[in-house]
């Protein structure tokens, strides 16, 4: 009750100072003024002003108990050995964890992948001289080699993964 009562009074003292200014023939600012001084009485009766006040005693509440419970500092020990073993399980994850079934499949993907494209091209290339005209023929090698050079970079790119071990 005295929250509301000390609220309107707020906003009675701002429409009163937007009233002068407005009488000054300065209306954009009055207008301002009366839109500032309508805050408190709003948040007060949309009962904001109450739940402020209970946010504030819960947050000094928990920080009161912070400061002098230790099953507060035991409970930030516990989440903080979470987080770490989290991390750790995160940490060794990439760097091997699943890694050896990985290499296992990745190499046999990457021959078959390797070793049936090539053939196709090749297959490709060959059938696409022989069928066609020389107008057409000439023009499906140029697509063949461009192909070429694509898995010729990623033949490069298998090669440094081999190298490094991955």
């Amino acid at each position: 009750m005295l929250t509301t009562t000390f609220c309107a009074a707020l906003s009675a003292a701002g429409l009163a100072i937007a009233v002068l200014t407005a009488y000054r023939r300065r209306y954009l600012r009055a207008t301002r003024i009366a839109a500032v001084a309508l805050l408190p009485v709003g948040l007060a009766m949309a009962g904001l002003v109450t739940l402020g006040r209970k946010i504030g005693t819960a947050v000094g509440d928990w920080a009161a108990d912070l400061v002098f419970k230790p099953s507060v500092w035991t409970g930030f020990a516990v989440l903080a050995c979470s987080a770490g073993l989290y991390g750790i399980t995160r940490l060794f994850a990439g760097r091997g964890g699943g890694r050896a079934t990985d290499r296992a499949a990745e190499p046999a993907g990457v021959s078959g992948a390797g070793a049936g494209a090539p053939a196709a091209l090749g297959t490709g290339r060959t059938s696409g001289g022989a069928d066609g005209g020389a107008g057409r023929g000439a023009g499906k090698p140029k697509r063949g080699r461009g192909g070429d050079s694509g898995l010729s970079g990623f033949e490069d790119v298998e090669e440094i993964l081999r190298r490094r071990g991955i």
